[in-house]
């Protein structure tokens, strides 16, 4: 067993002429897990993954990447870590299959190319140069060559994007597979839903430092209260209600017969509301649970302006 994290990053700082991308970032990733590095465009995200992968030298702070300095002991690390781009990184006349078989005999014990192959759908594909691939088929070569190797790290740049919803599906098993095989996964993706679904834990990062951490589910259980909804008759008088909910509570109708309950949503809480519906002679309709989501939480976070 690894005592020490997969990644352990410390008051990281990278400039771009006087421009700092990266600016003081302290990040931690544990070993044999999958966590999601989120933030919007120019954040950081980008700079701090490179830095990691060995692309790019910090001017200061330190960055330690299985144990090694991924710049100074880059040959040393590089056999260890898978890494997904999005150009892919192939020979455009190269052909698909050639190309993963290729980039599978660099190592000691790769996967069965195969059993790749056909879990990722690249079977029919597989004589076809890079350039002629679509978008979504390169995706997955680009995958598939980042995970080959059995590496003990992969970073997964935007791993779905552009797949349709069968691919982007199976790409999802393959990352949890991976996990239980214990290897340690690293995805930088825009989309929340696929935050939510893959990670252990998610670093939120904006103007160059790490501004949250946690798993999705302690994030949005944080911040703004859950909400109950249901539908009734309109107009029903809601200050019993208010007397048996939590303090702090609080009940309104947001339109005619669409009622809300905000206050920390438990079981205790549906069946206070739904014993007062029974008392009240009422029939709750369409009665859901609203949690905030982790869009909601990044929004929250980083700010709804468009960033370029």
């Amino acid at each position: 067993m690894h005592s020490e994290p997969a990644v352990k990053i410390a008051g990281l700082v990278k400039h771009y002429g006087d421009k700092p991308a990266v600016d003081g970032l302290d990040l931690t990733i544990a070993r044999g897990a999958i966590t999601a590095v989120l933030g919007p465009n120019g954040a950081g995200k980008t700079t701090t993954i490179e830095t990691c992968e060995g692309y790019r030298r910090p001017d200061a702070g330190t960055v330690r990447v299985l144990g090694l300095d991924p710049v100074a002991q880059n040959a040393a690390l590089r056999p260890r870590i898978g890494v997904m781009l999005q150009s892919g990184g192939v020979y455009a006349g190269a052909r698909a299959v050639e190309m993963l078989r290729h980039t599978a005999a660099l190592h000691a014990h790769p996967l069965d190319v195969d059993a790749l192959v056909e879990r990722l759908g690249l079977g029919s594909c597989g004589r076809t140069a890079y350039r002629r691939l679509s978008g979504g088929q390169q995706q997955r070569l680009a995958l598939a060559m980042a995970v080959v190797g059995r590496p003990e790290l992969v970073f997964l740049d935007e791993p779905t994007a552009g797949l349709d919803p069968q691919a982007r599906r199976a790409t999802w098993e393959l990352v949890r597979d991976l996990r239980r095989d214990g290897v340690t996964v690293v995805v930088t993706t825009h989309h929340m839903d696929e935050a939510e679904q893959l990670a252990d834990q998610v670093a939120v990062i904006d103007r160059g430092r790490v501004i949250a951490t946690g798993s999705p589910e302690e994030l949005c259980r944080g911040g703004a209260e859950n909400a109950l909804r249901f539908d009734g008759p309109p107009g029903l008088d809601l200050g019993p209600l208010l007397k048996e909910l939590p303090e702090g509570a609080a009940a309104t109708e947001t339109t005619p017969g669409s009622y809300r309950v905000e206050a920390p949503v438990d079981p205790q809480l549906v069946a206070t509301v739904t014993g007062w519906c029974a008392a009240s002679g009422v029939l709750p309709e369409r009665l859901s649970v609203q949690r905030r989501s982790l869009e909601d939480v990044f929004l929250d976070l980083t700010g709804r302006d468009l960033r370029s």
